[in-house]
């Protein structure tokens, strides 16, 4: 993969830790905005990459990379992405993929055509304790309950209290605790049951973005709450129910850093089946080999994946009445 990455955030940091450690990825580009040009710059100088640049159009001329890595705030996902899939490079978008629905088909659609990799970065779908929590599941009779806590007091809350509003609470750039955390519990149960029949958000709403809420998901004989908090914090972990036994997932949604089955009659056993300490490894190592091998039946696997959750974002953030964008 010869890739370009689009921000210069967090994540992007996060990501370019463990490059060393996934050495068929080349580092050809990075773009940022003019005002964080000398940040971007440093990344460039730090981690090796042979470009910067501040306009995405000048960036897209470019023939040293096929692979975009979108990773900048959350409304400029799909215009970002739609910019790279029209230049005719594969695409790696972060969580979430879009503000609405809509839009994802229209990615959909165009990378479809122009027979280019569309994937959506969300961790836990990678990550091999993921496999292992789909196959204990298996062993825990008729699933009834599901419950996933992700509480995490922000850092930024305190000053969008006192009225700054940084991008995380920022309904206009798609932020909010469904969009920042809840996501990962979303990403989750879909992965292991799909779309659900009914979908209700009950939100606290702070100037006009939530803070935190409850997500309900009905899947007929299966009830499935998602808890996601950036205003309050409590344990966090996620339990799934079934007649004969549950699992715990131990940790974040995100990071999946263990889970434990509990027997009807029988003792806790924990498990963990993770090669590498960071959450982003597994996933990027298969986005290598799916664009190296144009594998569209696994993208196009991903994208129905992808697409339920974006169902189910818009179905509860119309719930809630936020407005995004």
């Amino acid at each position: 993969m010869k890739l370009a990455i689009f921000g210069s955030g967090k994540i992007v940091q996060e990501f370019l830790a463990i490059t060393k450690d996934l050495p068929e990825i080349q580092l050809k580009a990075i773009m940022g905005t003019k005002r964080s040009q000398e940040k971007t710059e440093k990344i460039q100088a730090e981690y090796k990459i042979e470009a910067s640049y501040t306009d995405i159009d000048e960036c897209l001329k470019s023939d040293a990379f096929d692979t975009v890595y979108v990773a900048v705030p959350n409304h400029l996902h799909y215009s970002f992405a739609k910019k790279a899939l029209e230049a005719g490079k594969h695409v790696i978008c972060e969580k979430p993929f879009t503000l609405k629905a809509a839009e994802l088909l229209d990615l959909e659609q165009l990378a479809l055509e122009k027979d280019l990799v569309l994937v959506e970065a969300i961790t836990n779908q990678y990550l091999k304790n993921f496999q292992g929590i789909k196959e204990a599941v298996k062993k825990i009779g008729t699933l009834k309950i599901i419950e996933c806590n992700y509480s995490q007091y922000s850092s930024r809350y305190d000053a969008f209290k006192e009225g700054t509003i940084l991008p995380a609470f920022n309904p206009k750039m798609g932020g909010g605790a469904l969009m920042d955390i809840n996501i990962y519990n979303i990403h989750l149960v879909v992965g292991l049951l799909g779309k659900p029949e009914r979908v209700q958000y009950y939100a606290n709403i702070e100037r006009d973005i939530d803070t935190s809420g409850m997500l309900l998901l009905d899947y007929g004989n299966v009830k499935v709450v998602c808890i996601g908090a950036k205003d309050s914090e409590a344990t966090i972990r996620s339990t799934i129910q079934g007649t004969e036994g549950s699992v715990i997932v131990n940790g974040p949604t995100n990071t999946l850093d263990s889970y434990s089955t509990q027997p009807l009659a029988g003792d806790i056993e924990t498990f963990d089946h993770k090669d590498h300490l960071h959450r982003m490894f597994d996933e990027f190592k298969l986005f290598n080999q799916v664009i190296e091998d144009k594998d569209m039946t696994f993208v196009k696997k991903q994208l129905d994946h992808s697409k339920i959750v974006m169902e189910i974002v818009e179905a509860a953030i119309n719930d809630a009445g936020i407005v995004l964008g």
